[in-house]
């Protein structure tokens, strides 16, 4: 007799639905567990099956992620949320507003290395050693090796 493949309970997702409909890979949906972002129950067959609010935390992930954001962060930020039900409107306004003095800090940084990039290009002379707007006499080099300014 051919055995029919069971079907994960109502609300769940196995692994393959999930990267499916989130469309991240297995691979780093096996990670974001590993690294606590996200969890799974096992089945009798050790297959890992999802709750459906999984795919709400795997988007907030990736928006997270996409904006700079690092795993660390993520995970804090997913350690005040519920786990036992999906992420609300709610929720995610308030991550964002957590989240809001890191990126802006990351934009006011980004935007100095675009005016530093723009100025050393500006001079045409293209060398930081030789440069006398950005690094007269090369002082820089008794600092040692590796970029001084753009840190």
């Amino acid at each position: 007799m051919d055995r029919v493949p069971s079907r994960p309970p109502a609300g769940e997702l196995t692994m393959g639905e999930l990267s499916a409909r989130s469309g991240v890979r297995p691979s780093a949906l096996r990670f974001y567990e590993s690294e606590g972002l996200i969890h799974s129950r096992r089945t009798s067959g050790n297959q890992r099956r999802y709750r459906r609010d999984t795919l709400r935390r795997v988007a907030v992930i990736r928006t997270a992620q996409a904006v700079g954001l690092s795993l660390a962060a993520i995970r804090e930020a997913f350690a005040e949320l519920p786990q036992g039900r999906t992420p609300t409107r709610k929720d995610w306004a308030r991550l964002a507003e957590s989240w809001q003095p890191e990126l802006d800090a990351r934009i006011r940084r980004l935007r100095a290395l675009r005016r530093r990039l723009t100025e050393c290009i500006g001079c045409g002379c293209l060398s930081l050693e030789h440069c006398a707007l950005s690094n007269p006499e090369d002082v820089l080099s008794r600092q040692g090796p590796g970029a001084r300014r753009l840190a």
